[in-house]
């Protein structure tokens, strides 16, 4: 699997899902099972990387504002969901973590920000694909630290001027 099919199924199930994450993972599960173990183990890996690129101080402090608080596992189930809105959010994200007040045309609180299943859409369908548990992917460890400078994410004057756009939309929720 490449790239590019990388992006095709995560768009196609996305799509299909109604942009539902719960509904997205089993979407994608029930694709990568129609592929031989390597395809997934190959979508695995693409993902993965995925997922350490975005591990980044300034895409943290995004998705702070984004969902009003941003836990360690909330950050990471962040990264699955931004993974699962396909390739122009996702590089658009890394690229300027401000610009993600443009690139979501909707954001349902209740339900969007969180795509821990997507996290796991490769495992179960390998394991359900073989009965046995992935193996090592073979790619780098992750950081133990996000890439970047540390923002102090309970400054709201920091957040506001470094992610003007976000924060007029969503910053400030909970006050």
């Amino acid at each position: 699997m490449d790239e590019t099919e990388f992006w095709e199924l995560i768009d196609s199930t996305r799509e299909a899902a109604d942009g539902d994450p719960e509904d997205h993972a089993e979407l994608l599960v029930d694709k990568l099972t129609q592929a031989d173990p390597e395809a997934v183990l190959d979508f695995a890996r693409h993902f993965e990387s995925r997922y350490r690129r975005a591990y980044r101080w300034d895409l943290w402090g995004a998705a702070w504002v984004l969902l009003d608080g941003a836990s360690d596992d909330a950050f990471d189930y962040f990264r699955c969901w931004l993974i699962g809105q396909g390739r122009e959010v996702f590089e658009g994200a890394l690229h300027d973590p401000d610009a993600l007040a443009d690139l979501l045309d909707d954001f349902d609180e209740e339900i969007d920000g969180d795509g821990e299943e997507l996290g796991y859409a490769a495992d179960e369908a390998y394991e359900t694909l073989t009965g046995t548990i992935a193996p090592d992917l073979g790619i780098p460890p992750a950081p133990a630290e996000p890439e970047g400078t540390a923002i102090d994410f309970e400054n709201d004057q920091e957040l506001a001027g470094r992610y003007p756009k976000l924060w007029e939309r969503f910053g400030g929720m909970g006050d």
